[in-house]
């Protein structure tokens, strides 16, 4: 079943999708579909960073539009109360899939891809966002966040040096490892705090649980993880 938001323009819709996307890289599935162009389109501008979660995944969208498409079919979004462009945003969707069903009834061999090539429109669009950029002499940044992570060790006689180093051989793109020390937290045993550096567009929150995941299986050094929102 799909999942509905009301009214994106306002404080509490823009709340809700914010809390929705606190597990979730995108509206639905593990890869951006139309779902996610549809609720995109339902929202005037881009959220603020007080919305951490939908300003982070509205960016990895754009993100997305900029590089590759996105072709993902979804499972089906509800968009109610918000402007007339997510109506249209649907509707042309719907007509593109009627076209592309006639395509295959009348044994077209042609590949159709719906969003892998930009419209007339949509290069417009790009350009002008091109031009005006330019003529503002400003390039646009990717967001960066930093995540304190408590890494416990089982006891006191475990190498922290190694824990150190075993924390550090998980590497992605967008991820940067920085500072790190120990804290003693009680009976002669000392956790590791470690502070890390994430690209937005680059690193998910998918991923971040992938490093937790991560840091959880080397159950030689680690008993627990957690990050500085649960420390907190």
């Amino acid at each position: 079943m799909g999942v509905a938001f009301y009214n994106l323009s306002s404080a509490a819709g823009l709340k809700k999708l914010d809390e929705y996307l606190l597990s979730r890289s995108y509206i639905s599935g593990y890869q951006a579909s139309k779902d996610d162009l549809a609720v995109h389109a339902a929202l005037a501008k881009p959220p603020s960073s007080e919305y951490v979660n939908a300003s982070r995944w509205f960016h990895h969208i754009e993100a997305l539009l900029r590089i590759s498409g996105v072709s993902g079919d979804g499972c089906g979004v509800t968009v109610e109360g918000s402007a007339p462009l997510v109506e249209d945003a649907m509707a042309n969707l719907s007509i593109a899939d009627t076209k592309a069903t006639a395509a295959d009834e009348d044994d077209d061999d042609s590949d159709v891809d719906l969003f892998g090539e930009e419209t007339e429109e949509e290069k417009k669009a790009s350009e002008e966002r091109a031009a005006a950029v330019k003529a503002s002499g400003k390039k646009k940044e990717s967001g960066k966040s930093s995540v304190l992570l408590d890494v416990k060790p089982w006891d006191d006689e475990t190498d922290m040096k190694k824990l150190e180093e075993a924390v550090k051989s998980i590497k992605m793109e967008g991820l940067l490892w920085g500072a790190c020390k120990l804290v003693p937290v009680g009976y002669g045993i000392k956790k590791l705090q470690i502070m890390m550096t994430i690209v937005d567009d680059l690193v998910a929150v998918t991923s971040l649980h992938s490093i937790r995941f991560n840091l959880i299986k080397m159950c030689n050094f680690v008993e627990r993880v957690l990050s500085n929102a649960e420390i907190g």
